[in-house]
């Protein structure tokens, strides 16, 4: 299934013990909608959505199963990570850079954007959610972003990051078993989803809501940056997931 908001991979025929989702797996704008130069530029980088991640996704779901929903539109258009409520949903600058396809959003605009993009995509996640929370094997929700290896010309040395809230012990158990596969882990960074920064809220959204373990895992951009390299590291991603779930019960 897939609308102008969002597409659905994996199958309901082949439940896995994971609800994927990526709210940032696309750098699209909606039809019609044509960016400057500089926007177009803002979009192709981590501005306008997290390179590779959609591509991990789609492998973790070939692997071990179940379904994952991933947006189409970028991040830039509209943020299914942040609060509806946030000032971050909708950017209009960054760096002092305008975003001109955003100067104009009023809050008619802003009102549109969250009930034709933001809404069904997180509709989406809360129906393929309710009905795997049928079946009876647990599940979980686990969202997949990536960053960058460089932040104010700093390295970044952790290759994944494990973001997290309430689930500390479980936290703990994805890096072990992460580690085992021969990343370098680290927890809630290069953000956190602790308070103050609370940067995981679809995950902690739904993982709520559904009354559900959650959690996101970050990946180092240069490590999945094309379909190959992004495809390799799902499998390795995919099979520490499978030791996780050991860990965890």
């Amino acid at each position: 299934m897939s609308t102008q908001a969002f597409e659905l991979l994996g199958t309901s025929d082949r439940p896995g013990p994971f609800l994927f989702t990526c709210e940032h797996a696309s750098n699209a704008l909606p039809d019609g909608v044509q960016p400057s130069e500089g926007d177009q530029k803002l979009l192709e980088e981590h501005w306008g959505w997290d390179i590779g991640a959609r591509d991990v996704t789609a492998q973790l779901v070939a692997t071990l199963g179940g379904e994952a929903v991933a947006t189409k539109f970028s991040r830039l258009w509209v943020d299914p990570n942040r609060d509806s409520k946030s000032e971050a949903l909708i950017l209009t600058e960054i760096d002092g850079q305008q975003i001109r396809f955003n100067n104009a959003v009023d809050a008619n605009e802003r009102a549109r954007r969250l009930r034709d993009w933001f809404e069904p995509y997180h509709d989406a996640v809360k129906r393929i959610g309710l009905a795997r929370s049928e079946q009876p094997t647990p599940m979980e929700i686990l969202s997949v972003h990536s960053f960058t290896p460089l932040y104010l010309g700093k390295a970044r040395p952790m290759e994944i990051g494990v973001l997290f809230n309430d689930y500390d012990e479980r936290a703990w158990h994805m890096e072990e078993a992460l580690i085992a596969q021969g990343f370098e882990v680290a927890l809630n960074a290069p953000y956190s989803g602790k308070p103050p920064d609370r940067l995981i809220y679809s995950a902690q959204r739904h993982g709520e809501s559904l009354q559900v373990p959650y959690l996101e895992l970050e990946i180092r951009q240069d490590l999945i940056a094309d379909a190959k390299t992004a495809k390799e590291v799902g499998m390795r991603i995919a099979r520490g997931l499978v030791e996780y779930r050991k860990l965890c019960r």
